[in-house]
């Protein structure tokens, strides 16, 4: 019988033994190496970790993205140059929807942090719409105000306001004079600032009975405003809730702030007349803004026509005068009335003095208007305001002018829009007694001449309609 060649048993075992230990080896290197990689893994993800968690929490929120999702969507970043490089492109997204919401670039360069419970976030408004203005209507009682008013009112890209200080004077007395007025126009001031960046929430602590979850019914001549009598501020109609200044041309329920700010946000502008608001010089923080973009249309009349129209208006008010007119052996006026009259015209002036000075923090914000300028041409002295402004005039406003300055009678009421605007301007001159008017002319004579309103020498200067009392635009006059 043959031998084969085989090899002895312990020569076997040993060799089998050697491919065992072989492969533990072997597996045992490709643990080593799949921990050192997993280990190499976790610090760079733990490099990535701590270098996320240095994006600001306001990079997060304006952008809708999270901060873990930027990982996700970049898996394959395995260095730091690629993951500086997914942060420039998050800066990048951050400025593009910062233009969207319409911030200045120059705003945002600085780096300027509002203080805290100030910021004002504002939903975006269409790229084409342009800077955001904020127009003031800055005026006295019985100027023609809400008749000038109205050509901001009829604008649909424009958020208006009429009057929204009557709440505030309504609620906080101030005494006229001194350090009262100074401070009421603080006060004003501060509430002008947060209307015009649509904070509406600014007036629920001045209306009476307060709001109940930000409904009222007594927002003050909320039919003067076209933006808070329409869709969707204008909620149905709600049947037994009597609205004191209700919408003119539809039923809607009562206001809601929300969603009147809600709509000043979504317009391209603001603007809103006040006739409380007369120290221009209190108005600086406002034009130093950079969340505002500030447009000052001060609007004068002739003092002797403005008192003519208070006592119409106002005739509670004026009984003192009336009496004096009445009682022919009554020689004097009572002097704290004359003071009262002299100290108007003299807060009108000095602002008006300070606006044509032009000082730096109001250079191109400032505008003076006369009523009666506007009056004997006012679709010329619209687009001149809107030329101010920096608004594109649109038909709507110029189609509501022709309707409503041409009408054969003017519209009842004391706020009354509806003017036959070339011959109503003057016709206080032919009922005012002389008497009336020199006592203005005394009072109000440093004002009259800056703004360019003559002095009538007697009664028959005051009622000749051929001798115009009004001087045409000097080189004083400057927009």
């Amino acid at each position: 019988m043959e031998k084969g060649l085989t090899l002895p048993q312990d020569c076997r075992d040993f060799v089998h033994s050697l491919k065992m230990r072989s492969k533990y080896a072997l597996f045992l290197i490709f643990v080593v190496i799949v921990f050192v990689f997993i280990e190499k893994e976790n610090k760079i993800i733990s490099r990535v970790s701590d270098r996320l968690k240095q994006i600001p929490q306001a990079l997060a929120d304006a952008n809708s993205t999270d901060p873990a999702l930027v990982l996700a969507e970049n898996a394959s970043l395995l260095s730091l140059s690629k993951l500086d490089s997914a942060f420039s492109q998050l800066k990048s997204r951050l400025h593009n929807l910062s233009l969207q919401l319409g911030v200045e670039p120059a705003v945002e360069a600085a780096g300027e942090e509002e203080e805290e419970g100030e910021e004002e976030e504002e939903p975006p408004r269409p790229a084409a719409a342009g800077p955001r203005r904020h127009v003031l209507l800055m005026a006295t009682t019985r100027t023609g105000s809400s008749f000038v008013g109205e050509f901001f009112n009829q604008q649909g890209n424009i958020f208006y306001l009429f009057e929204p200080l009557w709440h505030i004077e309504r609620t906080v007395s101030f005494e006229p004079g001194g350090a009262n007025a100074a401070g009421s126009a603080l006060v004003y001031r501060d509430v002008l600032k947060q209307l015009f960046l649509c904070d509406l929430y600014v007036l629920e602590p001045f209306i009476t009975p307060l709001p109940e979850d930000h409904l009222t019914q007594f927002m003050f001549r909320r039919g003067s405003s076209r933006s808070l009598c329409e869709d969707p501020v204008c909620t149905p109609f709600v049947k037994k809730v009597f609205e004191k200044y209700h919408c003119k041309n539809r039923r809607c329920g009562p206001l809601n702030v929300t969603l009147a700010a809600e709509a000043c946000r979504r317009k391209d502008h603001m603007a809103l007349k006040a006739v409380r608001m007369r120290q221009l010089e209190f108005l600086q923080p406002l034009a130093e803004d950079p969340r505002l973009d500030l447009r000052v249309i001060q609007l004068v009349r002739d003092p002797r026509a403005v008192l003519a129209s208070r006592m119409v208006a106002f005739a509670g008010k004026y009984k003192t005068w009336k009496k004096w007119l009445d009682d022919e052996g009554q020689d004097q006026l009572r002097e704290e009335e004359v003071q009262r009259l002299r100290g108007n015209c003299e807060s009108i002036r000095l602002s008006a003095e300070l606006g044509l000075r032009q000082p730096a923090w109001l250079r191109g914000r400032y505008m003076l208007v006369r009523y009666e300028d506007v009056a004997r041409r006012p679709l010329q002295k619209a687009r001149e305001m809107y030329r101010f402004a920096g608004i594109p005039l649109t038909p709507q406003v110029e189609d509501w002018i022709q309707k409503n300055t041409q009408a054969a009678h003017d519209g009842s009421g004391i706020y009354s829009t509806q003017k036959n605007s070339s011959e109503q301007f003057e016709k206080w001159r032919f009922s005012m007694p002389f008497k009336l008017a020199q006592v203005v002319q005394a009072a109000c004579g440093t004002a009259m001449r800056l703004f360019g309103y003559k002095l009538a020498e007697d009664a028959a200067a005051l009622t000749n309609r051929s001798l115009s009392l009004l001087e045409e635009q000097g080189t004083f006059w400057v927009t």
